[in-house]
């Protein structure tokens, strides 16, 4: 019916929106990278879902899709009147996001040297983010400047990316992707995960996460994320947590640095 510019969606879906309050018109996804087929899936129910970029010192958009042009997969197009580049790219054409326009930040207050070190010459902010722009202009993030994993042969490999691919599995809560040197100097990723007990005891009754038989659980999920890697963005190893890991104010895990 859509392709004949009829929409019953929310006629059909009534007890679904009646849920939300009846009155939703548009979801806007930020903070985190979220799966395109979720984003898919509301659309498909009619409440119109799109996913945005932004940090506080741009108050607080830098891109967003639109309700009539948007990429899933993305996180949106730059605002009108911003401009996105990306600096110091890589072979693989991802590097640093920055955002220049009216909404940025004239600077940290009373501190000229972070302002300096965040704001270049040109009025670009340097985010600190790694993405790049596709062919039609759609900034796509891949992670995070200071999480890059860098192996001995200069490969850059974004845990973000790794983490997403594990998240997707039912078994898994939350986990945390690094990269460690062994003896060789060689870096290996490695994941420490805890697991989604809930889902795990429903199905199999086991209540210890730290079990051989969980732990055997948690491999076969990495093994199928593996599979779907390159190999040099292979987890080596992992570890598992009976705990959640500590998050910031915002929600988000807090990684050692």
């Amino acid at each position: 019916m859509l392709k004949l510019g009829i929409d019953t969606r929310r006629r059909f879906f009534d007890k679904i929106h009646q849920n939300f309050g009846g009155s939703l018109r548009l979801i806007i996804a930020g903070g985190a990278a979220i799966d395109s087929a979720i984003i898919q899936g509301m659309q498909d129910l009619g409440n119109h879902t799109v996913q945005g970029y932004g940090l506080t010192e741009c108050a607080p958009i830098l891109a967003l899709n639109r309700d009539v042009v948007y990429n899933n997969r993305a996180a949106g197009l730059p605002l009108p009147g911003v401009e996105v580049r990306i600096i110091d790219k890589d072979e693989d054409g991802i590097g640093e996001i920055i955002g220049r326009g009216p909404n940025v930040m004239l600077g940290y207050y009373e501190d000229e040297e972070a302002t300096r070190q965040a704001i270049d010459e040109e009025g670009f902010f340097h985010t600190g983010d790694l993405g790049y722009l596709d062919k039609d202009n759609f900034v796509i993030i891949t992670g995070r400047k200071k999480n890059v994993i860098v192996t001995k042969n200069g490969k850059n490999i974004y845990p973000e990316e790794i983490e997403f691919l594990l998240l997707k599995s039912d078994y898994i809560q939350e986990c945390l992707v690094s990269g460690l040197a062994d003896k060789n100097g060689e870096t290996q990723v490695i994941a420490e995960i805890f697991p989604n007990m809930e889902k795990i005891t429903e199905e199999t009754g086991e209540t210890d996460p730290l079990s051989e038989a969980v732990r055997g659980l948690i491999g076969t999920e990495v093994r199928k994320v593996n599979h779907s890697l390159v190999t040099y963005k292979y987890i080596k190893r992992f570890t598992l947590r009976a705990t959640e890991f500590e998050k910031t104010t915002s929600r988000k895990i807090k990684r050692q640095y």
